[in-house]
């Protein structure tokens, strides 16, 4: 019996019915008409040999794909974001598909590991029984602690705030895709130039957490592209993908809301300041909040709930 750990798939597409806007406005346009990742190729399991960067490849020992491929070792082409995100060794989950120059490649790739499975479902099961027994009260408010969920980050790294104790937070949600330069793009300028003011204050122990609001999309690989092409430092800034329905929980928790219409994803934005005790002291609605704002509460380390 093989080694691998068959990955229980539960990213789904994402649709939260919303009936009201959180005041800051809403926007992000997805064209329904980009296909899905998965609707390409053949499922392939296997471990990642070695990483060749120069060539963009990956030698990878997969296992057999019945009624396409038998199992066998070869080089894969990848993205110079899922280039990034894995690592030799490790085991990892894609889809093979057949390239039109001739040869192979992965796309959709995530990390296939027991322990990290065991982790992603123990605590976002958890998560999800706190947000269904909650009812109408879901929305966690100024002074309450943010929910602890585990999500993987652009390095296929499992992640979870609890990790973060001791440490403020500033915490929002994006998408890689976004085409309105007044939304996700405006608020990734911002959460970047908290980043950086915050380290030219010299404080050193912030932690900045970015969610994508499309997973189906936006895989580890997808996220480590998207945060190299921005020269983004990420020693302290998380983007952090996994199943939606934990994303879902968290956002019905933290005030998020998004809904499809015609021809457009739309969701609300916010912006959180999360104490070194894990609660929640300050949010911006939008994306026309000031980084300042959070940057001098930090300067004062004045993570008292207002």
């Amino acid at each position: 019996m093989s080694n691998l750990v068959r990955f229980r798939r539960a990213f789904l597409p994402l649709f939260i019915v919303a009936i009201v806007v959180i005041a800051g406005g809403y926007g992000c346009s997805k064209p329904k008409s980009t296909p899905r990742k998965e609707e390409r190729g053949h499922l392939l399991l296997g471990q990642v040999i070695s990483i060749y960067e120069e060539r963009s490849t990956l030698l990878v020992k997969h296992e057999a794909n019945e009624g396409y491929m038998a199992a066998m070792t070869m080089e894969l082409s990848v993205s110079r974001g899922d280039l990034g995100a894995v690592s030799e060794g490790m085991f990892i989950r894609a889809r093979l598909v057949e390239l039109e120059e001739g040869g192979f490649g992965l796309e959709n790739i995530w990390l296939d590991d027991s322990e990290a499975y065991r982790i992603i479902n123990k605590v976002n099961g958890e998560l999800h029984k706190d947000t269904a027994s909650r009812g109408q009260k879901v929305y966690r408010g100024i002074g309450e602690a943010i929910p602890n969920f585990a999500l993987y980050n652009q390095d296929n790294e499992v992640v979870q705030p609890s990790q973060f104790l001791g440490k403020p937070m500033v915490v929002n949600f994006i998408y890689t895709r976004c085409p309105d330069a007044t939304m996700c793009p405006a608020s990734m300028v911002k959460m970047i130039q908290i980043q950086r003011e915050a380290s030219e204050l010299n404080i050193s122990d912030l932690e900045l957490i970015s969610i994508t609001l499309d997973p189906e999309y936006d895989t580890p690989g997808v996220l480590h592209e998207y945060a190299v092409a921005r020269g983004i430092d990420t020693t302290n800034f998380s983007f952090l993908t996994g199943p939606e329905y934990a994303i879902s929980d968290l956002m019905k928790q933290l005030g998020l809301l998004s809904f499809p219409e015609e021809e457009f994803f739309r969701h609300s934005l916010s912006t959180l300041l999360i104490s070194r005790e894990g609660k929640i002291v300050y949010r911006e609605e939008g994306s026309k909040w000031k980084p300042e704002n959070f940057v001098k509460k930090l300067k004062e380390d004045s993570l008292e709930v207002e």
